[in-house]
This record gives C-alpha cells, sequence and structure tokens, in this order.
C-alpha cells in the first residue's frame, strides 16, 4: 500500500507547554486512520500540524512523499488535503449552497478580470460545472431539503454535516476530520459514520479522524493511533489497541489528575488574531 501521508518525529510547543513529543506515524492510501486518547492528549494539535495551522517545533511531514512542513495550509488544500473543524466554522449568514461553493476557491481557474467578462470566457462554464459538483455532493450527504436555508439556522448535526460537504468540496485525497460527530445525537452519529465510511470507500479518500466515541471508532477504523499528554502510547488494529494496558491506563488512569489540555494552547501571534 503506497503512503498517503508520514509525520516523522513532530514535536510542538507553546512556550513552555509540550503539546506534541516526537510523534512518528504513516497512514497509507485508502485508509480510515482515528488518532483517540484523553482531553489534553494533543490529538488536534497533531491534525493542526498536518493541515498546516501550526509549524512543528520539530520534525517533518510528507505529503505522498513530498515535504510539506513549510507550506501554508493553502498550498496544501491545493495538494488535495482538507479538512473540518471540532468547532464549527461555517459561514452563519450564507446559505448552504454558497458555504459548500466556498470549499471550491482553490479549484477556481477564472480571476477577476477574466471573471468580469463572464459570458466571453470559460467564467460561466466553469461556475456550471462548479455548481454541478456542489450539487453532487449535497444529494450525496442528503441536504436537498436545506441547499438555500442559511447555514445559522440548521440544528447542530445539520451544520456538521454542511461542514463536511464544504471540506469534501475541496476534492480532497487526504480529509482530516477533528471530532465529526461530537454534540450529535445517536440518529446523527450513524448517519455521519456512514457517510464517512462512503467518503472512504466510494470516493476513494484516505481518512483521518478524531474521534472520542469508542464504539464509532472500533466499527469504521481501519487502525488507531493513541496519544497521551502529547506522546503516542499505541498503534494499529482497533481491538488491539484498545486492549492494550497502557491505553486502559491513559483513559482509566490510576489516580485521579487534572489534565491540562495542550490544545487549548495557542501561539502568540494567533491569539491576537
Amino acid at each position: 500500500m503506497a503512503t498517503s501521508l508520514e509525520v516523522r518525529g513532530v514535536s510542538l510547543r507553546f512556550g513552555g507547554v509540550r503539546a506534541l513529543t516526537d510523534v512518528s506515524f504513516a497512514i497509507g492510501e485508502g485508509e480510515l486512520f482515528s488518532i483517540i486518547g484523553p482531553n489534553g492528549a494533543g490529538k488536534t494539535s497533531i491534525v493542526n500540524c498536518i493541515s498546516g495551522r501550526y509549524k512543528p517545533t520539530e520534525g517533518q511531514l510528507f505529503y505522498q512523499d513530498r515535504d510539506i512542513t513549510g507550506l501554508t495550509p493553502n498550498a496544501r488544500a491545493s495538494l488535495g488535503i482538507g479538512r473540518t473543524f471540532q468547532n464549527l466554522a461555517l459561514f452563519h449568514h450564507m446559505s448552504v449552497l454558497d458555504n459548500i461553493m466556498v470549499g471550491r476557491h482553490h479549484l477556481l481557474k477564472n480571476n477577476f478580470l477574466t471573471g468580469s467578462l463572464y459570458w466571453l470566457t470559460g467564467a460561466r462554464k466553469e461556475e456550471l460545472e462548479h455548481r454541478r459538483k456542489v450539487e453532487e455532493i449535497i444529494d450525496f450527504l442528503d441536504l436537498q431539503s436545506v441547499r438555500k436555508a442559511t447555514a445559522g439556522t440548521l440544528s447542530y448535526g445539520l451544520r456538521k454535516r454542511v461542514e463536511l460537504a464544504r471540506a469534501m468540496a475541496l476534492e480532497p485525497r487526504l480529509i482530516l476530520l477533528d471530532e465529526p460527530m461530537a454534540g450529535m445525537n445517536f440518529e446523527e452519529k450513524e448517519d455521519m459514520a456512514r457517510y464517512i465510511v462512503d467518503l472512504n470507500e466510494e470516493f476513494g479518500m484516505t481518512v483521518v479522524m478524531i474521534e472520542h466515541d469508542m464504539g464509532v471508532v472500533m466499527d469504521i477504523s481501519h487502525r488507531v493511533m493513541v496519544l497521551d499528554f502529547g506522546k503516542k502510547i499505541a498503534e494499529g488494529d482497533p481491538a488491539a489497541v484498545l486492549a492494550d494496558p497502557h491505553v486502559k491506563r491513559a483513559y482509566l488512569g490510576e489516580e485521579d489528575e487534572v489534565l491540562v489540555d495542550p490544545d487549548d494552547a495557542r501561539p502568540a501571534q494567533e491569539s491576537a488574531a
């Protein structure tokens, strides 16, 4: 199996806080790979490093054998890396359709000047093609009934689905899902799990997912990695990983501890933004 993503010795520090320490793993093309761990384990930090939101203090990241460590998030999106966020990042005043169209911005070939000659250049044809792709995503995620609705008026579960749709609109080959089922009820989780499996199997996307629901992780993941206090403590088959005594200790604990969440730490420049 060809390698889609390789993370080599990645460490991440925010001042004196160590969010990640020497984390290494590789994900094959077409895998559905889950990252689990208790609160504060560094799960979102590693996804932020992969997407380009954070730059590792040490280590390298390779996507399809290309070093992407220094690339911007936009450059990574252009290579085929898409993501959703733990906290919804939709444009709440825009329609569902327009939110999904935003996800195709990096695929647009016409610029401001050629776009102004809408009927004379390929701008009209290009827009129609993008809208056709968006309609396919809307059909796939069963969003037809809300396609013209304002995103901010939708239920939480539907908004999570719209965010997945926007990530799909990038046409990624690797998609990063940060807690796609957080805050959902049982039915919504079942639907989302089915969509994620279909993304992987029907669309051929490599999926990296952070998820707390162990039932979902066990049911749909090909492999699982466990982080604890920013360090990798296990990786492999879901059943074997969850039976690992180190993993049980990380989740159940041997004594009461207050965990500091390094994912809550932010670089100074980002906090000021």
